[in-house]
């Protein structure tokens, strides 16, 4: 049915960075080892979505189905105690290279 549809839960995936959007911080892109002033949006805008102008969530891992539609990401029912989950992510550096192939 239309369950799948409406309700797309996501558990147990990592978030690496929560960004403001476009006009709050036009240079949203920015790492503290990489000090180009550059915003999310890759050059050219990302294939069949176009510019990032909102707030954003860059998460390990895929997310399934069309890139507009929504999702729902809920907490973890059991406590995430794995080496992999506990640990701390710095990012050094945000690729916004063309993702058209040139």
């Amino acid at each position: 049915g239309q369950n799948g549809y409406h309700h797309r839960t996501e558990i147990n995936k990592k978030i690496y960075r929560i960004g403001k959007s476009l006009k709050d911080d036009e240079n949203n892109a920015m790492t503290d080892a990489d000090l180009t002033e550059k915003a999310i949006t890759p050059i050219g805008g990302f294939p069949h979505y176009g510019i990032v102008r909102n707030e954003w969530l860059m998460i390990k891992g895929c997310v399934t189905g069309p890139k507009k539609r929504v999702l729902t990401l809920r907490k973890s029912l059991l406590p995430q105690m794995s080496r992999i989950a506990l640990e701390q992510i710095k990012l050094k550096f945000i690729d916004t290279a063309s993702k058209m192939g040139h």
